[in-house]
């Protein structure tokens, strides 16, 4: 954020979207979260991953550039609805009050119509692929619409949207392939974990919110003890990533790839302040940097 951007909840602003941006779209902009990227990335990363696995050398390009698209219009679509979901618990919390739907800037029907325009947009894009790819694609949207109201049943939504988030471990596979293989399967089985580490640590943001409104998180599950637990769930990730690349047969620059982002994440593990939002927060978009690591690791194990 620029020195120049101020925070009204945890909205920015003065950014470009103010600056360039017609009056009328901009709340449709901070609808979709084009403001704040790291969801976007942390929903591409996992597609790239499995297309750099599966691909014989270098990955397609056009491919890559057309996902990472399809992840700006589907993280766009997963939040827009997910505040619909959740708008009468935002217009309760302080740090979600301002958002859209919850200030009226987006009413709950147009936020459903851009939802729509959303999802037509994604299966445009998806159409792009081979069938197969089609029908995994067409396939998370049974883990994406239950998963706004998982934080109202159990205590570990973050298991489910680990679940939702990684789906591109398998899309990516099935989009160069035409068919599933075990090194998508494996890197799909590592990206819960992942989910569960960095999830956890953003929902320490707003743990005392969600207690009293009764919405439920892993953060408040697992407490003072979450950073034991992140000594599982990243530990776990890594193992399992490993195996994708072993099962990938990617070459050794792999490995000493792998065990630098295996550094960044015991960096989060030792240096959270779980009861510090602005450090879960940026600890949380931190996982940028682990993303590119672990795709410059495989993409430095099929061609050296």
């Amino acid at each position: 954020m620029s020195t120049s951007q101020i925070l009204q909840g945890d909205i920015p602003v003065g950014n470009w979207i103010d600056r360039y941006v017609p009056a009328a779209l901009r709340p449709y902009f901070r609808l979709m979260r084009l403001d704040r990227p790291i969801g976007t990335w942390l929903l591409l990363f996992p597609c790239w991953w499995s297309i750099a696995l599966a691909s014989e050398r270098w990955p397609d390009l056009w491919l890559m550039a057309l996902f990472a698209v399809g992840a700006v219009v589907m993280r766009g679509a997963g939040c827009t609805f997910n505040d619909w979901a959740d708008r009468e618990f935002d217009g309760r919390v302080a740090r979600t009050a301002s958002r859209p739907i919850p200030s009226g800037a987006v009413s709950p029907n147009q936020a459903l119509a851009f939802l729509g325009l959303q999802l037509l947009t994604g299966l445009v894009i998806l159409m792009q692929l081979n069938d197969f790819a089609i029908a995994v694609g067409i396939a998370s949207l049974l883990l994406v619409f239950p998963y706004p109201f998982m934080k109202r049943i159990t205590y570990w939504p973050q298991a489910w949207l680990g679940l939702t988030f990684n789906w591109g471990a398998l899309l990516g596979w099935a989009a160069v392939s035409g068919h599933m293989g075990l090194p998508a399967l494996l890197l799909y089985a590592a990206g819960p974990f992942w989910t569960l580490g960095y999830d956890t640590i953003y929902a320490h943001q707003d743990k005392e919110d969600d207690a009293m409104i009764g919405v439920k998180s892993t953060a408040l599950r697992l407490g003072d003890a979450t950073v034991k637990w992140l000594w599982l769930f990243y530990p776990a990730t890594l193992v399992l990533i490993g195996a994708a690349g072993w099962a990938a047969g990617l070459g050794w620059a792999f490995w000493p790839g792998l065990a630098l982002a295996g550094g960044h994440l015991l960096w989060q593990i030792r240096n959270v302040d779980i009861n510090d939002g602005a450090d879960c927060l940026d600890k949380f978009k931190s996982n940028r940097h682990f993303g590119w690591l672990v795709l410059a690791a495989i993409m430095a194990g099929k061609v050296l």
